[in-house]
């Protein structure tokens, strides 16, 4: 164990380690928020969160930048079923400042399969509550906002805006369409997720030019499309999607690596097997297109 005191020591000699030749060689600093190169505003680490973060922290072209843009982001995670319960422990552990808990549910005895947030003792309470207090026995350093509500498009887009992106974690293409639109009227980065049976599918989307909306794949298979409650799921399916969906998002918001966007991964369980589709954009799509 490492005392409070030694703990910036410590992330610095890690990183300065396995990253020599990255240009953040002043780690110790002393202001609230620094200006990074990109005249962005990001949140100094404390102490104790570089030990935490540590083995980000020592990442090659991730170190203190990305841990710090990370703490400075937020992030709404609409729906806290098997997707959300699996994106969201990622997202508060990792560093993530702030999250939002978007969902109208409650706990049932159901869910407990997948949904691993939820427990016997909260059935019957509010997902975004009981997804809440485990989120924060996770790492106290997020902040975890809950919003227990079914909200209505103008009070959605309120809260959309006040985010620098939004996980969709929903159940029905209905509400992904919604999600998608308000998301790209607001040019607020959506990671879109999706999983069925032993079927999963993951999608980026970051509003630049030439690149699709969800409604340019939606519009392919209607709004009907099965749900689990008719299908049914794997529980460590949705585990694996809500994992690439964390990933995603930690990449877009920490601007690290190269998101999947303008494609479709798709991660067929029983076999094993990751496929990758390129996106078309749909010229006359009513969200992104000229249909508008």
């Amino acid at each position: 164990m490492f005392s409070a005191p030694l703990a910036r020591a410590t992330a610095l000699s890690c990183w300065s380690a396995s990253a020599a030749t990255s240009s953040r060689a002043n780690g110790l600093r002393s202001s609230c928020l620094t200006t990074c190169s990109e005249a962005e505003m990001t949140e100094a680490l404390s102490d104790a969160e570089m030990l935490r973060y540590n083995r980000q922290i020592i990442l090659r072209d991730f170190d203190f930048d990305g841990q710090e843009r990370l703490k400075a982001a937020r992030v709404l995670v609409v729906g806290l079923g098997g997707l959300g319960c699996a994106a969201a422990p990622y997202l508060a552990a990792a560093g993530t400042g702030r999250l939002t808990l978007l969902d109208f549910d409650t706990v049932a005895l159901s869910n407990l399969q997948r949904q691993v947030l939820h427990r016997d003792a909260t059935i019957g309470q509010p997902k975004v509550e009981s997804a809440r207090e485990a989120l924060s026995a996770i790492n106290p350093h997020c902040v975890i906002d809950a919003v227990n509500a079914q909200l209505d498009d103008a009070a959605l887009a309120e809260l959309i805006a006040r985010h620098d992106l939004v996980l969709d974690c929903t159940d029905n293409v209905a509400t992904r369409n919604q999600l998608n639109a308000l998301c790209f009227h607001h040019k607020v980065p959506l990671v879109s997720g999706a999983a069925i049976r032993m079927e999963g599918q993951i999608s980026v989307f970051t509003w630049q030019p030439g690149e699709p909306c969800y409604r340019c794949l939606s519009r392919l298979f209607g709004d009907n499309a099965l749900t689990c409650v008719e299908a049914g799921v794997m529980a460590p399916l949705v585990g694996v999607i809500g994992s690439l969906q964390a990933m995603e998002a930690i990449k877009v918001l920490a601007r690290y690596g190269e998101p999947c966007a303008g494609k479709l991964v798709m991660y067929d369980a029983l076999r094993t097997q990751f496929r990758e589709m390129k996106l078309a954009c749909n010229p006359h799509c009513e969200v992104c297109g000229d249909g508008r």
